[in-house]
C-alpha cells in the first residue's frame, strides 16, 4: 500500500507573489509530491504550503523550496505578526497513511541533515525527532525569535543538529521534525489586538503565567490584529484535536 506523507513548511514571505509562487513551483514540479494548499498571510508576512506525497519525494520537496528560498528570502528584511526565527521557519512532517511517526522522524533527519550540508543553513529537530527536553517544542526553540539568534545560536547548549552553528543574516535557522496533525485554526473577534491576547492568553496552554491554570490542553495561541481583515484575530494552533477540538475552543473564544 502506498505510504503518504504531509509536509507543511511556513516561510517567512507573505507578500511577495513571485516568491511565493515560485517556492510553490519548486514543490509541485518535485516527482511525487502533490502541492494541496498555499496559504499566505500579508500580516504575519508568512506562507504555509501543505504538500504529500511518499517519504522519499516529501523529503526532495521539502529541500527544493528550502533551496529556492535560499535564493529569494532575506531575513534581514523581514517584519510581521507571527513570531519566527528563519526564512523557512518550521518543516514538519506528518504520518498520514500507512507510514509510522518514526519514518517521519527519519524524513525530517534526511531533509535537515541535507539542507544544512548543501544549503549551509543550522537545523534544529523538534518534536518527535528531538531527544533534548529543553528543546523539543517550537516555542522554546524559536524564543528570542531571529534577531536573538545573533547571539543564542554561538551557546553551547543551542548547537543546531546539523548545519554550521553560525548566524546567517539572510536566513535566521529552521526547526524540522515529526509531529501528529495540526489543525491552524483563527477566530475573529469583535475588538481590539489587546483583548484578542488577552483571551488568547487565558485560553492556551501556557496560560498567563506559572501558577494560573490554563482552560485548554495542547493549544498554542496568540492575538493580533490583521489589516487586510481590519479586524484583531485569535490565532491558534490545536496541536492535538483529540484532546481539544475546534468546536470547543470557538466556543471560548
Amino acid at each position: 500500500m502506498r505510504k503518504i506523507v504531509e509536509c507543511v513548511p511556513n516561510f517567512s514571505e507573505g507578500r511577495n507573489k513571485n516568491i511565493i509562487d515560485e517556492i510553490a513551483k519548486a514543490i509541485s514540479d518535485t516527482v511525487g509530491c502533490t502541492l494541496l494548499d498555499v496559504d499566505p498571510g500579508a500580516s504575519t508576512n508568512r506562507t504555509v504550503y501543505t504538500f504529500v506525497g511518499d517519504p522519499d519525494s516529501v523529503v526532495n520537496g521539502a529541500f527544493n523550496a528550502a533551496k529556492k528560498a535560499r535564493e529569494l528570502i532575506d531575513m534581514r528584511h523581514h517584519k510581521g505578526e507571527h513570531p519566527r526565527m528563519g526564512a523557512l521557519d518550521v518543516c514538519p512532517f506528518v504520518p498520514v497513511a500507512n507510514v509510522t511517526m518514526q519514518e517521519c522522524v527519519e524524513c525530517s533527519k534526511k531533509f535537515g541533515k541535507r539542507a544544512g550540508e548543501e544549503l549551509g543553513i543550522p537545523i534544529y529537530l523538534y518534536e518527535e525527532a528531538s531527544n533534548l527536553d529543553y528543546r523539543k517544542k517550537l516555542p522554546q526553540i524559536r524564543e528570542g525569535e531571529y534577531e536573538g539568534f545573533k547571539e543564542k545560536i554561538y551557546k553551547t547548549e543551542w548547537k543546531p543538529d546539523f548545519g554550521p552553528q553560525e548566524f546567517i543574516p539572510e536566513w535566521g535557522a529552521t526547526v524540522t521534525g515529526a509531529r501528529f496533525f495540526l489543525i491552524a485554526y483563527n477566530v475573529n473577534i469583535y475588538g481590539t489586538h489587546n483583548q484578542a491576547h488577552r483571551i488568547a492568553l487565558d485560553l492556551r496552554e501556557a496560560g498567563r503565567n506559572q501558577g494560573v491554570p490554563d482552560i485548554f490542553h495542547e493549544v498554542k495561541a496568540m492575538g493580533w490584529w490583521v489589516a487586510e481583515y481590519n479586524t484583531a484575530q485569535i490565532s491558534a494552533n490545536l496541536t492535538n484535536y483529540l484532546v481539544t477540538p475546534p468546536h470547543l475552543f470557538y466556543e471560548e473564544c
